[in-house]
């Protein structure tokens, strides 16, 4: 009897975290999943605006499915939209606090925006979450150590040689 109230305490909890877990990970619709295929496929070519058309179309059809926003963030991420991109990462976290590819996507956003501090967060959190060898946290170290892009003159505002 002196374990009956540690046992029914875990008992609970086990429960109501399973409850939560499956809660979490919902199928897509088919037609939004299609969307998703078709939008990656395109993503894998190259051709960023018609990934996020495709990945857009899947949001309107399934807005529940969370892993659409990680697509379209990755998407905005190659179209140069690093802004957009956390906004979608952040999107994706605000639905699962937990996604690792959503910290790890936020984290390399950031770093190409050149917020090496908010990164390293990021970093922390993941390893607080996932451990050192969780691959999205390697991912994420390496792009902290490889810094933010080099930015041409044009674009950080600085002056470069006088033209004629």
């Amino acid at each position: 009897m002196r374990f009956a109230p540690v046992a029914a305490a875990l008992s609970l909890f086990l429960v109501t975290t399973s409850s939560v877990t499956s809660a979490l990970e919902s199928e897509p619709d088919t037609r939004a999943a299609m969307l998703v295929a078709e939008g990656r496929a395109a993503l894998e070519a190259g051709d960023t605006q018609a990934a996020i058309d495709a990945f857009e179309a899947a949001l309107a059809v399934d807005p529940a499915y969370t892993p659409i926003f990680i697509d379209l963030a990755e998407a905005a991420r190659r179209d140069g939209l690093q802004g957009k991109a956390i906004t979608y990462y952040r999107e994706a976290l605000a639905r699962d606090p937990g996604n690792f590819a959503a910290i790890a996507g936020e984290g390399e956003a950031l770093v190409e925006k050149g917020a090496l501090e908010k990164a390293e967060r990021n970093l922390a959190r993941l390893e607080s979450l996932c451990g050192i060898n969780c691959p999205e946290t390697r991912a994420l170290q390496a792009r902290i150590a490889a810094g933010p892009p080099a930015r041409l003159a044009v674009e950080t505002g600085e002056d470069g040689a006088s033209a004629n």
